[in-house]
């Protein structure tokens, strides 16, 4: 299966960035992954984000293709993934496959221990951009 296109915005760029160069950051299990995304991904600035897309701090519904299971959660930054009910955080292997992705698109993402899992996106239930929360 290949890649769904991704788009990921310019504030949403910085931060990872950032964040991926931190200790924490540097040691994540998925950090070749999600830099890879990055790479590949087209940067838009904030207000001209479409809104149909998975951006930081977006609540999410979303499934899982392996296991059949439904999920509506907000992905957010590992700092904030403890104290935000019902969070996955961005270094959670399903939240860095689900960066960028537009609803309807599927994304195969590898797995500790090996193995993928597909991730389908079926709705952006909220999105802090198509809000007006440019600056989040």
């Amino acid at each position: 299966m290949s890649k769904p296109p991704i788009t990921v915005s310019s504030l949403d760029l910085e931060r990872l960035e950032t964040l991926l160069e931190t200790p924490a950051g540097a040691s994540f299990p998925g950090r070749a992954q999600l830099q890879a995304e990055l790479d590949r991904a087209e940067i838009v600035e904030p207000a001209d984000m479409p809104p149909h897309v998975v951006t930081m701090h977006s609540t999410v519904k979303f499934s899982i293709h392996e296991t059949g299971k439904d999920f509506c959660l907000t992905l957010v930054y590992p700092r904030d993934a403890g104290s935000t009910e019902n969070a996955i955080s961005i270094f959670a292997p399903v939240g860095s496959a689900l960066l960028g992705l537009s609803v309807g698109d599927e994304l195969a993402w590898p797995v500790p221990g090996g193995g993928s899992m597909t991730v389908r996106v079926a709705q952006v239930a909220y999105q802090p951009e198509r809000a007006g929360d440019l600056h989040r």
